[in-house]
């Protein structure tokens, strides 16, 4: 795939609207419209009790509360690492003893690069959570299992959440 020319749509404060002038490899040319975004790292906090720490958040584009695991965007040039334990104090109030990477998902390549990384947070102590404005959710404790159910039963929608959960439910 060959790029010829792209340009910018929007700048926003989130992602940035591309129309990308690209080649295919069957010799087509079309026009593509891409969302650039930074990345994200999102955490499956799992207690040493077997609870998950989920958040029922309010989501705008989702039409309301939707569940997920703790997540947030990537500073420029931030290891997700980072960002992954930092959003994890601030939205739950809790600072991880050790976090692994379980694996990072393309969001929706149709239309934008985004990646969101997913980790596994476990040997859980108190932190201070600090949610920031435009933040609003409730914290709640369910056992793994019944995470899994709600996924299966179509109450936990969000796809970063539907692959850490069942990534760690597998025993990754």
């Amino acid at each position: 795939m060959h790029m010829s020319k792209s340009k910018n749509i929007f700048t926003g404060k989130v992602l940035t609207l591309n129309v990308d002038t690209v080649t295919l490899p069957n010799g087509v040319t079309i026009d593509l419209e891409i969302v650039r975004h930074p990345g994200a790292a999102a955490v499956v906090p799992l207690k040493d009790n077997g609870m998950v720490v989920l958040i029922k958040q309010l989501r705008h584009a989702a039409g309301g509360f939707i569940y997920e695991i703790p997540a947030g965007k990537l500073d420029r040039g931030e290891d997700p690492l980072h960002c992954a334990a930092r959003e994890l104090e601030e939205e739950i109030g809790y600072v991880a003893g050790r976090l692994e990477r379980l694996t990072s998902i393309l969001t929706a390549p149709g239309f934008t690069d985004e990646v969101i990384h997913i980790y596994k947070a476990t040997g859980l102590t108190a932190g201070r959570q600090q949610l920031d404005r435009d933040e609003i959710l409730e914290v709640l404790e369910i056992s793994l299992e019944e995470a899994i159910k709600m996924i299966e039963a179509g109450t936990i929608r969000d796809a970063k959440t539907i692959v850490g959960l069942q990534l760690v439910s597998r025993g990754r």
